[in-house]
């Protein structure tokens, strides 16, 4: 993949960092997160696997079952997070999903990642509906979601750039 700062595929490996994600039984996984830098412009770039988002501690899957709609309070008992932190997933989300619809549109336009962008425009669609179009609806589609915008380094990584408007 050609970095996304010079677009030159020339990364050379720096070292690693470990990272935790929390799954969904409770239970924690050690990942080593290998460090990238970019042999022109010296960029330096983390290479996370698809199971985990940026920024957050939960593995995707986890993620991913507290955002889906529609959702009855009493399948999320399930999970091993906090009530305010699902509802504040819910609204990272709804917050969110708009900027990333439009910049996965942008990138696939630019001929940067290959994906179908009929009716991605059409807002009168459901959001999950069109995500589906552009990744599947199958399980995982969070992490399909992510890596293009992650890669591309068009994902938010303020904390205050993913508040909640709550009070």
């Amino acid at each position: 993949m050609p970095c996304p700062a010079c677009d030159v595929v020339a990364y050379q490996v720096i070292g690693s960092r470990r990272r935790k994600g929390k799954t969904g039984d409770g239970g924690e996984r050690i990942y080593s997160i290998r460090r990238l830098r970019c042999r022109k412009c010296k960029v330096i770039h983390h290479e996370l696997p698809d199971c985990l988002v940026p920024y957050k501690r939960y593995e995707a899957k986890v993620i991913e079952a507290a955002i889906e709609e529609p959702v009855d309070p009493a399948d999320l008992s399930d999970l091993p997070a906090e009530q305010s932190t699902l509802l504040r997933w819910r609204d990272w989300f709804i917050a969110l999903v708009e900027h990333w619809l439009s910049f996965l549109l942008s990138l696939s336009r630019r001929g940067r990642i290959n994906l179908s962008v009929n009716g991605l425009s059409d807002r009168s669609q459901p959001v999950r509906q069109r995500i589906g179009q552009l990744v599947g609806d199958a399980g995982g589609w969070l992490a399909r979601l992510v890596r293009p915008l992650a890669n591309h380094h068009y994902w938010l990584h303020t904390r205050s750039a993913c508040l909640s408007g709550r009070g």
